[in-house]
């Protein structure tokens, strides 16, 4: 085991502690500006913004967002006469003028909220507002007619975002959903059933982060973080939820949540309990083929039939020692005692002349059991002035079972029985993630400076047991494996960034020392990687006017190996077609391009570069020799995505909102054709995407809502395979009553049965296609019912931990 993350740690601290003095001892020669932020009411306004200009020009010296309270702080303000002012969703303050001679107590910024009158119903706000910051894209939407959606609603007609097979996507790449800077540990469907019952009244913005800067880890896509709106009344709320979703088969769901606030002290506990059975049918069509042509030709109907039961809890605790210093314990768990899965497929296999030669059936059964338990604690202490420092440990254990029984009988064309073969698997998984890190942010002057280290280890062990079982039992060495994979990433980063007029500038630099090593005892192989890497980010943002702004920015990012793809295990649906990890994957580095332009705020068009690099990718090969199929990740040559975006939402009246979203994109990726003679393939695909969804208020009121959305993708690439052109029509309608206490809601998916589309893989001697139909067709109706001081806004959240996202 190597010293280098000792020797880069140590620097890295030095450093760190050096900037933390230096920082200090500058604020000591400068003043301090205090006040609030409220409304015409007399009502805190949330995080306002806050300018402080020169009275000359007007220039911009510092600027600064108002805490949940709508208190500000400005430091190291330097001697003189300034103008202070405050805005809110598109919403601004009078110039209030100020002489700084010492340290300065203001009462309260007035931001007056403006209302129109409809049919005697006030509303606040109709449109949305989409601001461009100089390393995000902010979507306001609180208060506007789209925040009468819930959570997941409102992500998809974010600017930018593409659904796909009911997971969220940002420039053809999955993106990870944050909620206050929490990053939700869930797996896309559980992440889909949270946001559905997560109201949009409660979200301030939705910022889209497509290159996270420094302080984020280096490894990962772009961001969705969800702000929510705060409000610090004391007391307790509380809420039950049920839902119903009728597909093949009918699913529920029930959960229930508590949060208690006093002065000091915040609880919030949650659990949701998710009994679930659903229906997949593929079809999947292969050509085996030698150098003559098409030999045969397999033809296969599978059915998937997969019981679960899955319980899910969570505990926040917050406690305020003071004004200054916190203490936040997160914990999250998940179990899932029962996982049975039933897999029934007949495949028919004809010549080339279209004759039949023989079929066979296979019955196969899955059982699972998943365990999946997280702690966090974070302690922060608040400086004098706006500056923090945080301290955070993570822990987290994840345990998963996996029996496998695969029987398969082999038939003549007449059905007479030929053979059979029989086998089974036991497999298990267990893997612990350690983290530790700290956090430093304050204002140097007028320019924002965050530092920080961070040290993550990750221990994994595989073991998979392969059984014969057409003879007795019979244990097979050579199918068998245990496999660990150790992982230690030591990292420290700084960013700095600086306001103008109209000019915003941020860049930041990250060290990543990385050192794993993978050891298979059945291939009596070790791989063990060590290597230092560097990920620069830069942001730049140009106002030209308020009716044209410019934007650019650039970020190096890492993709490291999920820890399910290390795994030289083979999952099967049968002896002939299975999907099997790869212990030799590579870390792939990419670079991030993005190139923007605003137009009076309403069109958006975006051009974006990204270099994938060796990307990872799961591709299929057929075996044309031994007339197999299998599926492996492995690490492509190249890989590149390019594209133009462009977005445009308006309220076309005040009770209709239209979101538009266009997207034309270029994706590619060089791979080593395994079955090929190992040639270098180039896979590439031209594409677009097009989503059109109405929001619609029904009543004066506001309490009935209803929404109609229009999906149309040309095709998509997808390792070896390019999807076909596919459609969605949905539908929805929402009804609150008893003062917004209970919420009803039922929607209808795929209305017109086009979703679901085959995907094909053709070339060289491949050839075979493949087409998926999972429950896309489907009811679903939900209620919520909130009690106590509903309107109370909680302390929920989840645990932002890069690591965990590798998990299966």
């Amino acid at each position: 085991m190597t010293n280098s993350p000792k020797i880069l740690l140590k620097p890295l601290f030095i450093i760190f502690c050096f900037t933390l003095g230096v920082t200090q001892f500058a604020h000591g020669q400068s003043f301090e500006l205090k006040g609030e932020v409220k409304d015409q009411y007399q009502e805190p306004i949330a995080f306002a913004s806050v300018f402080l200009l020169t009275v000359t020009d007007s220039t911009l010296v510092k600027g600064t967002s108002a805490d949940e309270n709508g208190v500000f702080v400005f430091t190291g303000i330097a001697e003189g006469l300034y103008f202070l002012k405050a805005s809110y969703v598109g919403q601004v303050s009078k110039n209030l003028p100020l002489e700084i001679i010492s340290d300065t107590k203001i009462g309260a910024l007035i931001i007056a909220q403006e209302a129109e009158q409809l049919n005697e119903v006030t509303v606040t706000s109709n449109k949305p507002v989409v601001k461009r910051e100089v390393d995000r894209i902010v979507f306001n939407v609180e208060n506007t007619v789209v925040s009468q959606n819930n959570s997941w609603d409102i992500l998809r007609q974010t600017p930018g975002v593409i659904m796909m097979n009911d997971e969220l996507k940002v420039r053809n790449q999955a993106t990870t959903v944050y909620i206050n800077d929490r990053k939700v540990q869930l797996s896309s469907d559980e992440v889909k059933n949270l946001l559905e019952n997560y109201q949009g009244e409660n979200i301030k913005s939705v910022e889209v982060i497509h290159n996270p800067p420094a302080s984020y880890d280096a490894e990962g896509g772009s961001v969705l973080n969800i702000v929510t709106s705060k409000n610090v009344s004391i007391g307790y709320k509380g809420k039950v939820n049920a839902g119903y979703t009728q597909g093949v088969f009918p699913k529920y769901n029930f959960g229930t949540s508590h949060f208690y606030k006093t002065k000091k002290l915040n609880v919030h506990a949650s659990y949701n309990f998710t009994p679930k059975k659903e229906f997949k049918n593929t079809l999947n069509n292969t050509n085996f083929m030698d150098d003559t042509g098409i030999v045969s030709v397999w033809d296969t109907d599978f059915d998937q039939v997969i019981r679960n039961n899955t319980h899910s809890a969570g505990l926040a605790i917050d406690y305020n020692f003071d004004d200054k210093n916190a203490l936040s314990f997160t914990s999250n768990a998940l179990f899932q005692p029962k996982r049975d899965a039933d897999f029934f497929q007949e495949t028919t296999i004809t010549n080339a002349s279209g004759l039949l030669d023989s079929l066979f059936t296979t019955q196969s059964f899955l059982s699972e059991k998943k365990r999946n338990i997280s702690g966090d604690l974070t302690f922060k202490h608040q400086f004098k002035d706006q500056g923090n420092l945080l301290i955070n440990a993570h822990y987290t254990n994840f345990d998963l079972d996996r029996n496998q029984d695969v029987n398969s009988d082999y038939f003549e064309p007449g059905g007479s029985f030929i053979r059979d073969f029989n086998f089974s698997t036991l497999a298990d998984q267990q893997i612990e993630i350690k983290t530790a890190q700290i956090d430093y942010n304050d204002y140097i002057g007028s320019v924002f400076f965050e530092t920080g280290a961070k040290g993550s280890f990750i221990d994994s062990e595989s073991k998979l047991d392969y059984f014969l079982q057409n003879n007795g039992t019979e244990f097979i060495p050579n199918l068998s494996d245990d496999y660990t994979y150790d992982e230690s990433v030591y990292a420290g980063y700084f960013s700095v960034s600086k306001d103008w007029e109209k000019w915003s500038i941020k860049t930041g630099l990250r060290a990543e020392q990385t050192e794993s090593s993978g050891v298979s005892l059945n291939v009596s192989s070790i791989n063990d990687l060590n290597y230092f890497e560097l990920f620069p980010s830069l942001y730049i943002l140009h106002t030209i006017n308020e009716n044209h702004s410019l934007s650019f920015d650039y970020a190096r990012k890492v993709q490291r190996p999920r820890y399910e793809d290390l795994n030289p295990f083979r999952t099967y649906i049968n002896e002939r077609t299975f999907e099997e990890g790869n212990p030799n994957l590579t870390p792939s580095f990419s670079h991030k391009f993005n190139l923007n332009y605003t137009l009076n705020q309403e069109y958006y068009f975006d051009f974006y570069y990204r270099d994938n690099g060796m990307y990872i990718s799961t591709l299929t090969f057929q075996d044309n020799d031994n007339f197999v199929l299998r599926d492996i990740t492995q690490n492509v040559l190249e890989s590149t995505s390019y594209g133009f975006d462009f977005t445009y939402g308006k309220s076309i009246t005040n009770s209709w909102y239209l979101y538009s979203y266009i997207s034309l994109f270029h994706e590619d990726e060089t791979f080593i054709a395994l079955q090929s003679d190992n040639y270098s393939y180039k896979n590439d695909y031209n594409g677009a995407y097009i989503d059109l969804t109405n929001y619609v208020t029904l009543s004066n009121d506001g309490s009935f809502k209803g929404e109609l959305g229009f999906v149309y993708l040309l095709g998509w690439l997808q390792g070896s395979f390019i999807q076909e052109e596919s459609t969605n029509l949905s539908v929805g309608l929402r009804k609150s009553f008893l003062d917004n206490r209970a919420v009803l809601s039922v929607s209808a998916n795929d209305l017109l049965g086009n979703y679901n589309s085959y995907m094909s893989s053709k070339y060289l001697n491949q050839d075979n296609r493949f087409l998926s139909q999972p429950e896309t067709q489907y009811v679903k109706f939900g209620f919520t019912y909130n009690f106590g001081n509903f309107r109370l806004e909680d302390n929920q959240r989840n645990i932002d931990k890069i690591e965990r996202e590798r998990l299966e």
